[in-house]
């Protein structure tokens, strides 16, 4: 177990299915209310062309492939693993948004494969109508089944400038909801948003610390190539964090939570490829080996 101050995934995943497991991503083909016209065309504005799903599977292969491909590639890198299972991860765009029967047929071809341990959900709180919590239901009593949502910010002139395109309150309903499906929810938090102080960004921490949530992803703003959020960094209107930034508001952050909520990411990994800002982030072993140096280990969670 690692000996660190706070109940991370590897932890977890180690108490809860008592080996390796690694995460295979996946691109579903969905699209996404605020990129169909639904709400909007231009998605939310730090979204990349891949709806967030850059290191996903390709969406021309089915989820039986993807699969299969993840696997191998996983293996190839990590041939001393041998007893590993897997996170079949639906990240690209909004997973719950479509045809349900369509839906259906890409989870349960995921929880079929044998290697899979656990199906995780990438979607939009506005996107999880009752009828396919049901079916999210039904297939938790198969495999564990997560679903991650995309609050980001509980600052309404951010929830504004990144176009998120619902109000918080929809958030607590999908989290109340989802709870008493027995469906256990992640939410992603986005650090370092334009205009945002150091207060404001723990409060939405803290908010979903106490919102029911199990898990939470704090992610560092990544300004990415061909994005309108890179518009605005390249013409001078915000700064991104630095590394001694992130992590004392990182460390703080982890002060506010429950000991039992699951930190699933304490960084994040922008394509390299269409990484514009902050640079020092595409090092990702400095970040961690940073986090490391400032985390005073105190015995394992």
């Amino acid at each position: 177990m690692e000996k660190i101050p706070y109940y991370s995934l590897n932890n977890y995943l180690k108490e809860r299915f008592g080996c390796k497991v690694l995460k295979v991503s996946l691109d579903a083909g969905c699209t996404c209310p605020n990129r169909d016209g639904t709400l909007d065309t231009r998605g939310c504005i730090f979204c990349s062309a891949g709806g967030s799903g850059d290191f996903a599977g390709d969406r021309a292969l089915s989820v039986k492939e993807q699969l299969a491909q993840g696997k191998e590639f996983i293996k190839a890198k990590n041939p001393k693993h041998e007893d590993v299972k897997y996170i079949a991860y639906f990240q690209a765009f909004t997973n719950t948004y479509g045809e349900l029967c369509k839906l259906k047929e890409k989870w349960l071809e995921a929880i079929e494969d044998y290697d899979v341990c656990c199906v995780s959900i990438a979607t939009r709180p506005d996107c999880l109508e009752d009828e396919k919590i049901a079916v999210l239901a039904e297939l938790n009593k198969i495999k564990p089944v997560w679903v991650e949502l995309g609050l980001q910010t509980v600052k309404e002139e951010s929830i504004e400038y990144i176009r998120r395109g619902y109000p918080t309150e929809v958030y607590d309903d999908a989290v109340k909801r989802l709870t008493e499906a027995g469906i256990e929810v992640i939410t992603h938090v986005i650090i370092g948003l334009p205009g945002e102080t150091r207060e404001d960004m723990l409060k939405t921490v803290k908010y979903v610390g106490k919102s029911g949530s199990k898990g939470i992803k704090l992610q560092l703003l990544h300004v990415l190539r061909n994005t309108d959020m890179c518009k605005d960094y390249e013409a001078g209107k915000f700064t991104t964090l630095s590394l001694a930034e992130y992590i004392d508001i990182v460390c703080e952050a982890i002060k506010l939570l429950p000991k039992d909520m699951v930190i699933h990411r304490i960084t994040g990994d922008g394509d390299k490829k269409i990484l514009v800002a902050p640079m020092w982030s595409a090092d990702k072993k400095r970040v961690l080996n940073a986090f490391k140096e400032r985390l005073e280990p105190r015995g394992s969670v």
